[in-house]
């Protein structure tokens, strides 16, 4: 039986002026999967990211989406075919309420983006199908409110919400948990696994025990090169995984479980 992936890239590499930021990978996402892809900083998780969505071009290389090229599409043409990078497209207005964040990412999807000209009367249309998505990440609560005052942890989720408001097929979803503190985090990781349920998620992810408890599969890039892949006990086993977090040499400690607490404590700091 095949596996059906819906974003695959071959031999993807991305230099700039001699220097190899992306260097021949691989990627096969499944679908209906949560896919991490880690590394420590300056891996080239980033500029993949990137290489997906059309911020920066190929050097060489492929990118498929359910099995049609999209390695020469602009960015639009590959959001609309359902590739949604999340924070791309949701930079939240302050000033707004929630919920009128949420109705201008509809606005977009329905081909009228920032029609604020518009009559209260045909943007309230958009009210119910708002209020279902804020209800999706546990804002329904706080629809009236003005974003600038919300917390940390619920403007990420409204950034989410913004973004499920497209209706992509595949998320990317870049450092989700960034600058959280532990209940934020908890929060927005329980978000990812409950939206995840009908859609694929490709995350760029530092925190290990988010990676731990949301990924299917984890991609581990170093140097700009896949170094392994694997569910979370096959990569965190790895001793070259403990190396190229921590630059330890893997005959100083052979206790892999003792190397997977220490990468995880240092990524969690």
């Amino acid at each position: 039986m095949s596996v059906d992936y819906v974003l695959q890239t071959t031999d993807l590499v991305k230099e700039f002026k001699g220097f190899t930021a992306v260097d021949n990978v691989n990627l096969n996402v499944e679908r209906g999967t949560i896919h991490a892809l880690i590394g420590p900083n300056g891996a080239g998780k980033t500029t993949v990211f990137n290489l997906l969505t059309k911020f920066l071009i190929p050097t060489t290389g492929q990118i498929l989406f359910n099995g049609d090229d999209i390695t020469q599409m602009r960015s639009a043409e590959i959001a609309r075919k359902g590739v949604i990078r999340s924070f791309q497209i949701s930079a939240v207005f302050p000033h707004l309420t929630v919920l009128e964040n949420v109705r201008i990412a509809l606005q977009r999807k329905e081909g009228n983006s920032f029609h604020f000209w518009k009559s209260d009367k045909i943007l309230n249309k958009l009210d119910a199908r708002a209020l279902e998505l804020l209800e999706s990440v546990g804002l329904q609560d706080h629809a009236n409110s003005i974003t600038v005052d919300q917390p940390y942890g619920r403007k990420r989720a409204l950034e989410i919400a913004t973004t499920l408001a497209l209706d992509p097929e595949l998320m990317l979803l870049d450092e989700p948990t960034q600058g959280m503190g532990h209940e934020d985090v908890e929060v927005v990781a329980d978000l990812i696994k409950r939206v995840a349920q009908d859609r694929t998620i490709l995350m760029v992810e530092h925190n290990l025990h988010v990676v731990s408890k949301l990924a299917d599969k984890i991609t581990v890039l170093q140097r700009g090169a896949i170094l392994t892949e694997g569910d979370y006990a096959t990569v965190s086993a790895d001793p070259r995984v403990r190396e190229a977090y921590l630059g330890v040499a893997e005959d100083e400690n052979d206790d892999a479980g003792d190397a997977s607490e220490a990468v995880e404590a240092k990524e969690t700091v």
